[in-house]
């Protein structure tokens, strides 16, 4: 059966969706073809009749999710000490399936695909990018930044991989990081 160009369409994106948030709930090697296809309602088929492999598809997905989680970040203007108090909620390490994708993939990406690198190094600039705006203009706010950028995401990362077996010291990992950032703002 043919489908329109608008299905098609819609199949995709809805792939894409699908596939970034299972990425970053189980993990790009934690979740196949398999289950996104399911998981978007869709076959095995549709879904290599628009990827060519698991590596095209977790490319997309990643530059999808870095552009969505941007956007939800540049929505409202906020000030650095409320970026940070955002960013290293315990709502947001919680928050697998629908977090930062940079703290989700970031111990992943460096085995994956240079596509989908691409992805996350365009993440890591859009973010290190916006807190740059952030700053105070002068001589080493671009090194700040990125360390700033590296902190939140280390921070979420390092958190949510000790929670499950010490939910206190998670919790002081993204306390310490917060105090540590907002003595900079």
């Amino acid at each position: 059966m043919k489908i329109t160009k608008e299905k098609a369409a819609e199949n995709r994106q809805l792939l894409v969706e699908t596939a970034s948030r299972l990425f970053r709930e189980k993990g790009m090697d934690g979740v196949g073809v398999a289950e996104i296809s399911k998981a978007a309602g869709l076959t095995h088929g549709a879904l290599y009749a628009h990827f060519p492999s698991k590596d095209a598809l977790a490319a997309e997905a990643m530059q999808f999710s870095t552009r969505s989680a941007y956007g939800k970040l540049t929505e409202h203007p906020v000030t650095l000490p409320q970026l940070v108090d955002y960013y290293l909620a315990p709502e947001q390490r919680d928050n697998l399936a629908q977090g930062c994708p940079l703290a989700a993939a970031a111990s992943e990406v460096a085995r994956q695909d240079a596509s989908v690198g691409a992805g996350y190094t365009g993440g890591v600039r859009q973010m290190a990018d916006y807190i740059e705006t952030l700053l105070p203009a002068g001589e080493g706010r671009r090194q700040q930044a990125l360390a700033i950028v590296a902190a939140l995401v280390g921070g979420v990362s390092v958190s949510r991989n000790v929670y499950k077996t010490d939910s206190k010291l998670a919790d002081e990992v993204l306390e310490s990081v917060r105090s540590m950032l907002l003595k900079l703002s």
